[in-house]
């Protein structure tokens, strides 16, 4: 019988930044099944922040707010076509050990945009973790929350950012 250990889904607590390089950043516009649009975006930053845990306290189960101070915060900048800032404000491991789903706010133009971010684990290392995930955008909500406009002969109807990102 074989023993298999799946990857565990944060790294341990510390602050982790991306190579350069060692990022990709997509974004594909859809016009129904077709797709009309497909540019790489520049990843000018990205960072997974993973806060130390009190295990230590014994004082029974932690509290919302405690819990909420002890979730991994990952950020990812964009330039480019798309000049935004991607921040997570909930990060939820789903049940099979191998996907984050996060719910975040995209930031262009000072507007933020709530966003649903499905990352998953390709490998997580001892202080390395690669991840990739992709979110669908509502274009016309997205034009109208924040002024983001794609070029004139470019119809769409939703957007698919594509991340892939190395944190070490």
């Amino acid at each position: 019988m074989t023993t298999v250990t799946l990857p565990t889904v944060s790294p341990p607590p510390g602050r982790y930044a991306v190579a350069p390089g060692r990022s990709f950043a997509e974004l594909a516009a859809y016009y129904g099944p077709l797709a009309t649009l497909r540019r790489r975006v520049t990843l000018t930053g990205a960072s997974l922040t993973v806060p130390e845990t009190e295990s230590g306290s014994g004082s029974g189960p932690m509290s919302q707010s405690e819990s909420a101070d002890a979730r991994p915060v990952f950020r990812f900048d964009l330039a480019g076509t798309m000049k935004a800032s991607l921040v997570s404000e909930h990060v939820e491991p789903l049940a099979d050990g191998r996907h984050l789903q996060l719910i975040a706010d995209l930031d262009v133009r000072g507007v933020a945009f709530p966003v649903l971010l499905r990352l998953r684990v390709v490998r997580c290392a001892e202080r390395r973790m690669l991840v990739v995930g992709s979110a669908r955008l509502p274009y016309r909500l997205l034009r109208r929350a924040t002024g983001f406009r794609l070029p004139w002969p470019r119809p769409a109807t939703r957007l698919r950012l594509l991340l892939a990102a190395e944190f070490a």
